[in-house]
């Protein structure tokens, strides 16, 4: 019941988001009527009791009028957003059932132990962590899953709308017990396979690392045309920054810090971008990659508009409607209580 009087805007999306041109028109509408209330002259029914003080009576009514005056246009801007057609997921009886307008994306974890390195604040895997939770939170209505890689590649969290979990899973995302080695290929590979059995048709990788493939039993042009094969787009992300870094290095008396020279495969992390349809990006910092995903995501969202769905997602303007039918009502009640005709001279 809550839901049908929620009309928070963040909360929506809007099939026909051009009705909000309007909107301009909203500060000439409150002008025009904040000038004909000027010229009326007083027609309230006022208790004049003498006790009351008349300067705070004076204000009170003033402050009354001026909200009262004003409530047309807060029913116009109602009316303007139930007819852009909003529509929200969270208000979908069908959101757990039925993924059918959202994205299917892979979360492909490079969690060697070159990602400790400290060029990043604190370290790679860190920084790759953190920027990929607000990625998460920042969805509505996609399923997201996490592979994660190393010398060897497994699921983390399989494809899934209950993000908390997914988060919870990130969080714990390392390495440590893993075979040491960067397996590139095994870990899209294994991403495939939890995309492939999957009808949605825009369904995403977002593959990162920072070295090269030196592991695994499937080279990353195999799992790239895999991937293709499966209408998979792949966007892949090379981090690091540019030069030497400190990074980790197993020694005979433990885990030491070297400055290492930054080596990022490129080369084939482009060519897994191009064969799948996908872009690779270079980040360099966390700031760069944050960019990288919000470029991801309005991509993606671009390629959402640009398909063409046979039918349109429900419009659930109620509560818009709801509050301004309210607001309508109170107003007309209130008018017809308060003021009195105008006095024929």
């Amino acid at each position: 019941m809550f839901n049908r009087w929620n009309i928070q805007v963040n909360h929506y999306e809007f099939l026909e988001p051009n009705w909000f041109w309007g909107l301009l028109a909203i500060p000439i509408v409150s002008f025009l009527l904040f000038r004909l209330e000027r010229r009326r002259t007083g027609d309230w029914k006022i208790n004049s009791h003498h006790t009351l003080h008349p300067h705070s009576r004076i204000n009170v009514i003033a402050l009354f009028r001026f909200v009262f005056n004003q409530l047309p246009v807060a029913i116009l801007t109602l009316l303007i957003a139930a007819m852009a057609r909003p529509y929200s997921w969270q208000e979908s009886e069908q959101k757990h059932e039925e993924n059918k307008y959202g994205i299917d994306i892979i979360i492909a974890l490079d969690v060697s132990m070159s990602m400790y390195a400290t060029d990043f604040e604190p370290n790679r895997l860190d920084a790759a962590k953190e920027v990929a939770t607000e990625f998460i939170n920042g969805r509505n209505g996609d399923k997201i899953g996490l592979v994660q890689y190393a010398g060897e590649a497994f699921t983390s969290c399989p494809l899934t709308l209950d993000y908390p979990i997914l988060i919870k899973q990130l969080s714990k995302a390392d390495g440590m017990q893993m075979d040491p080695g960067t397996a590139i290929g095994t870990g899209l590979g294994t991403s495939v396979v939890q995309l492939r059995n999957n009808a949605l048709k825009s369904k995403v990788i977002i593959l990162l690392t920072d070295g090269s493939n030196n592991s695994g039993d499937i080279s990353p042009e195999d799992a790239a045309l895999l991937a293709k094969e499966k209408g998979i787009c792949v966007y892949t992300i090379g981090i690091g920054s540019n030069g030497m870094a400190p990074t980790p290095v197993i020694t005979p008396t433990g885990m030491i810090y070297q400055n290492m020279p930054v080596e990022i495969d490129e080369q084939t992390l482009t060519q897994i971008a191009t064969i799948t349809g996908g872009t690779y990006f270079r980040a360099s910092d966390k700031k760069g990659l944050k960019k990288i995903y919000e470029e991801i995501e309005l991509m993606e969202k671009r390629k959402i508009t640009h398909k063409v769905i046979q039918a349109d997602p429900p419009p659930t303007p109620q509560a818009f409607l709801n509050w301004a039918f309210v607001l309508f009502i109170f107003y007309m009640g209130i008018k017809s209580v308060l003021f009195l005709p105008q006095p024929h001279e």
